[in-house]
């Protein structure tokens, strides 16, 4: 019997919330997405938060509410969805990438300083694979800059941080803004979705406004309202609305967040255990100040070996797995859209098609390889998983042919 990538946890209370919002009557933007907010920010500790229909939305919101525009530079990753390159691609600026550390996938506060110029315009960090990034090393950097930092925290939902000795949630600001996805890969999930959280009541105010076409009165108040309001609309905006059904599905997932986390970082440290003993691969780390929701499990393929037939031969055996994250750089639909990449604000060789600055990101990419892993996996299936990536690994050739060198497209 095959063994699932990923799937969502539901029961019979989202069918039910869903029933109760289809008899209201009211199915887009309304009650349950404002009862979904607060929430959502009680939750993470937040002042306010913002539902959106997806994490992209969320990113574009919160890029154009910090001034990013034309010609504006924005520090992010190539090691990330191509979302996130997008959204700033959507102002008409240009990204500039940093790279990876090699253990946690995540940007190196290191190499951000030597990519900020007079462009600089805001730092988009990644909470890549539901892994924190070192936050308090990429703030220091950035308020000495005065440069707003966003998260992208779209695989973070329950996620933590020891911040001053306090284990807190991503998703309580601790730079301006934080974007989450609720996307079916996601552990919370609304079907499609997303959230901005900020401390802000201004960046706030401009994400409600913009995310209904610039529209001056809610939906919501102008139904509710005893006399007649006419709307206005004072500035562009978009159609970027979440639906009430969406939320009162969010309402009940988020509801057993805490269990969902406890039982993904227990399948995490159980296939910390089982892959101890294999030498061809290395799983990943999670600092001492960092507590993952595990939404992935991704380890790094020994150099010798092939990615691509690694994960061919666990297909053929009825366990699919995901190729490392993508990098940006390398799609062919970045060849004709402005970036670059690391101190010297180059792009790719063009001999080797390689960028010498991203190294680890290239690495990660051409050698992650992602377990299976969701909430119901028994411990005979992660027990399976691994004795055929065992298996995959003595037959695997060694000459290197992976995934982006072979098959471009595939994913």
């Amino acid at each position: 019997m095959a063994i699932q990538i990923a799937k969502p946890l539901f029961g019979p209370e989202e069918s039910e919330a869903v029933a109760r919002v289809l008899a209201s009557g009211w199915v887009t933007q309304g009650p349950e997405v404002a009862a979904f907010e607060r929430d959502f920010a009680g939750c993470v500790g937040a002042a306010n938060a913002c539902a959106v229909s997806n994490c992209t939305t969320a990113l574009h919101l919160a890029l154009r509410a910090v001034g990013v525009g034309a010609g504006d530079e924005v520090i992010t990753v190539s090691h990330s969805f191509i979302a996130t390159a997008n959204a700033v691609r959507y102002l008409n600026a240009v990204p500039v990438f940093a790279d990876i550390q090699p253990d946690t996938y995540n940007i190196d506060p290191e190499r951000i300083e030597e990519c900020i110029t007079s462009k600089t315009k805001a730092l988009l960090v990644v909470h890549q694979l539901g892994m924190p990034c070192d936050l308090k090393k990429v703030i220091d950097i950035a308020r000495s800059h005065r440069i707003p930092v966003i998260e992208d925290a779209a695989c973070a939902t329950g996620s933590e941080i020891l911040w001053d000795g306090q284990w807190e949630k991503i998703g309580k600001p601790h730079g301006d803004i934080a974007c989450f996805s609720f996307h079916p890969r996601k552990i919370v999930t609304t079907g499609d979705g997303g959230m901005l959280t900020t401390n802000s009541p201004e960046l706030d105010r401009l994400f409600r406004l913009w995310r209904q076409h610039g529209m001056s009165v809610p939906d919501l108040a102008r139904h509710g309202s005893k006399k007649v309001i006419f709307e206005s609309y004072p500035s562009v905006g978009y159609n970027y609305r979440m639906t009430d059904i969406q939320a009162a599905v969010g309402r009940v997932q988020l509801s057993r967040l805490t269990e969902i986390v406890r039982r993904r970082r227990e399948l995490a440290k159980s296939y910390d255990e089982l892959l101890a003993t294999l030498p061809m691969v290395i799983g990943p780390a999670e600092p001492d100040w960092a507590r993952s929701n595990w939404q992935s499990y991704c380890l790094m393929l020994d150099e010798k070996l092939d990615q691509y037939e690694v994960m061919q031969f666990m297909l053929d055996r009825d366990i699919p797995t995901r190729r490392g994250v993508m990098c940006i750089h390398r799609e062919a639909a970045y060849d004709s859209e402005p970036w670059v990449c690391g101190a010297k604000h180059e792009r790719k060789d063009a001999a080797t098609g390689q960028c010498p600055q991203l190294g680890c990101s290239e690495a990660a990419q051409d050698r992650g390889v992602i377990l299976p892993l969701f909430h119901d996996m028994t411990r005979e299936e992660q027990i399976r998983v691994v004795e055929t990536l065992s298996a995959a690994c003595e037959s695997a050739p060694r000459t290197k042919t992976n995934g982006h060198s072979k098959e471009p497209h595939r994913s």
